[in-house]
């Protein structure tokens, strides 16, 4: 299915469209590496493009694999009230981005489209249930849980390619969607119990990249992410207002740094975002898919080193299962992107020798 799974709620099945007018559309390299082939300055300049779009990449992850450490400095508040304000904050700090790229109009195509919005709208119900059971398993301690989601997450997309979109899958991928199901029966005999919030995860951004294909161009990742909000925002307002009249809210209770940091969520939902569309236009799909392990590599290291989860023998033999599959995966990964470069090669070189 070629999905590449982003924790914030993005997601990418080709190189992504620009984030600002004017910017390099897919498969466009930016300024500075335009230049003809024979030009002395271009390896420099692709290069050049090719650091940054790693740097932004590792950026983007990192941050998103850090992202436990913030769920677990706005202590007390739990899984609802930071969803909650993710959302409020995210549509506010999207408006200025918006504004800030002049990219209003762009906005406004998307609300008026009712195919894009309300796909858009799905979406936002998915990535609504992946935030809170994301949240949920890092504040309860579950944080190792959550991760292995992620881990999981491209072997459901491999299967919603088999299932929903009919494709044929290739005897590696096969073979690791079988080590997959083995994983998961490892794992619930492990926990005494089936792991639904990685299950939930899984499912959830799976079927959240799904459908955000379906969207594909039209609505580039600032503007799916503000209609994405858009959608939720009532709902997320009227939890906050509860919350406050119930006296269980913690934003304005527990000081200024609580509050502060409860509104840099719209921030920190934002720019690793930014980071990633910067990412996916420079790299090839390639390297995306391998990038995205970071960010739940890095949340299993700070679920174990940082909040002191156990892991024990059987739950390290169920990781070693899954890890094991998506190294197949990975291998038939590069294996088909090797194969599909050289048969491009090969027709370029027929095309020039035919002409």
């Amino acid at each position: 299915m070629g999905l590449v799974p982003n924790p914030d709620g993005s997601v990418s099945s080709a190189v992504p469209t620009a984030l600002s007018p004017g910017a390099p559309p897919s498969g466009v390299t930016g300024p500075g590496t335009s230049a003809a082939s024979g030009s002395s300055g271009a390896p420099k300049a692709v290069d050049k493009e090719t650091t940054a779009g790693m740097l932004f990449g590792v950026g983007a992850y990192g941050l998103w694999g850090l992202l436990p450490l913030y769920f677990f400095v706005l202590q007390p508040a739990g899984a609802v009230e930071i969803v909650a304000n993710r959302v409020v904050w995210s549509l506010i700090f999207c408006a200025l981005l918006i504004t800030v790229t002049r990219a209003w109009r762009v906005l406004g195509a998307a609300l008026r489209n009712r195919s894009v919005l309300w796909t858009l709208a799905a979406a936002a119900g998915l990535i609504a249930v992946n935030w809170l059971t994301y949240t949920y398993g890092v504040t309860t301690g579950q944080a190792v849980e959550a991760s292995l989601g992620y881990f999981i997450n491209p072997l459901v997309s491999v299967l919603l390619g088999v299932f929903v979109l009919k494709e044929t899958l290739r005897p590696l991928q096969w073979a690791a969607v079988g080590i997959g199901f083995i994983a998961v029966g490892v794992l619930t005999v492990s926990y005494g119990k089936l792991p639904w919030i990685a299950l939930t995860l899984a499912v959830s951004f799976g079927l959240y990249g799904f459908v955000k294909k379906r969207v594909g161009p039209r609505a580039d990742a600032i503007t799916s992410l503000t209609v994405e909000t858009i959608v939720l925002a009532p709902l997320a307002g009227a939890t906050m207002i509860f919350l406050a009249a119930s006296g269980t809210a913690s934003l304005t209770t527990h000081g200024p740094g609580h509050f502060w940091l409860l509104l840099a969520s719209g921030v920190i939902t934002a720019v690793p975002l930014v980071f990633f569309g910067a990412s996916a236009r420079r790299l090839p799909m390639t390297t995306i898919g391998l990038l995205q392990y970071f960010a739940p590599v890095l949340q299993f290291i700070v679920a174990l080193v940082v909040f002191g989860e156990a892991m024990t023998l059987d739950r390290w033999i169920g990781f070693g299962v899954v890890w094991l599959a998506l190294l197949v995966l990975t291998v038939d990964m590069l294996a088909a992107t090797r194969k599909s470069s050289a048969a491009r090669r090969l027709a370029r070189g027929e095309a020039r020798t035919n002409t």
